[in-house]
């Protein structure tokens, strides 16, 4: 299963340094009980069993959640190409993504609810944060 990340039109010119394009290079899969995430020249890979839990937040400022962005001082990362929302996963063990050691990583995938209900199918907890 394919998630494609949303790409915001007024970002596209910003999301280009980053190496992100329309052409399917933004986006989180699901498959052969791997989690993946594809953001231009970035990237982030990890079993399935490796993630504790999901959930939903947002909508973000613009600048704010664009590109590839870490928090500081969490391990955090973000892969934002949009500010409608986005959806973080929360790892059991550190994954490599941008060179760097996180414990979250945040995607802005297009359907938000999608994902984190194939997330729930495969028995990985979450919740939606924005219901609140």
């Amino acid at each position: 299963i394919e998630f494609p990340i949303r790409i915001q039109a007024n970002l596209k010119p910003i999301l280009v340094l980053f190496g992100v394009h329309d052409d399917g290079r933004a986006k989180v899969r699901i498959a052969d009980g791997q989690f993946s995430a594809t953001f231009g020249r970035f990237g982030a890979r990890t079993p399935l069993a490796n993630i504790e839990s999901w959930d939903i937040t947002g909508p973000y400022n613009s600048l704010r959640a664009v590109g590839v962005r870490r928090s500081i001082p969490k391990p955090d990362l973000s892969f934002g190409g949009s500010a409608h929302g986005g959806l973080r996963v929360h790892f059991r063990d550190r994954v490599r993504a941008a060179r760097l050691m996180n414990t979250e990583l945040y995607v802005t995938v297009d359907d938000l609810e999608a994902l984190g209900a194939a997330l729930t199918a495969r028995g990985i907890p979450g919740q939606d944060l924005r219901r609140r």
